[in-house]
C-alpha cells in the first residue's frame, strides 16, 4: 500500500526526527537563565517543527489508516540515528545495525504481506 501518503508519512517523520536532532543540540549548551534554558531557538524549533510533523501525520491516517501510520513510526529511530552520526558523530554499533535491520524488515513484512 505505498501511495503518496506514504511518502508524506516519511516527511513526517524526517521532520520529527530533525526536531529531536535540534531539541539534543539545546539540551547540549548551557544557559544564563531558566527561561533562556526554554525559549531559546533550538527548543522552539525543535517544538515547532514536532508539531508541523504531528499534523502531517494525522494527514496520513486518511490515506495509510491508524495501523500503517502507527507501523512506519520506528522509521524515526533509523533517522535519528543517522542524523545523530552526521552532526554529532555518534558511533554505528552493531546492535543498532541490527536493529536497524529487524525495524526494516518488521515494515516490509507489513506493507508486502499485509
Amino acid at each position: 500500500m505505498i501511495n503518496a501518503y506514504f511518502f508524506l508519512a516519511l516527511l513526517s517523520l524526517l521532520i520529527a526526527s530533525t526536531s529531536q536532532v535540534l531539541l539534543k543540540m539545546g539540551a547540549q549548551r548551557e544557559y544564563s537563565s531558566f527561561l533562556r534554558e526554554y525559549l531559546n531557538p533550538f527548543v522552539i524549533g525543535g517544538y515547532g517543527l514536532l508539531m508541523v510533523s504531528m499534523v502531517i501525520a494525522i494527514v496520513c491516517y486518511k490515506g495509510l489508516g491508524y495501523l500503517g501510520t502507527v507501523v512506519m513510526e520506528p522509521i524515526s529511530y533509523i533517522m535519528v540515528m543517522i542524523l545523530s552520526r552526521i552532526i554529532f558523530k555518534e558511533k554505528v554499533t552493531m546492535p543498532k545495525i541490527v536493529g536497524m535491520v529487524l525495524i526494516i524488515a518488521g515494515i516490509a513484512v507489513f506493507y508486502l504481506l499485509g
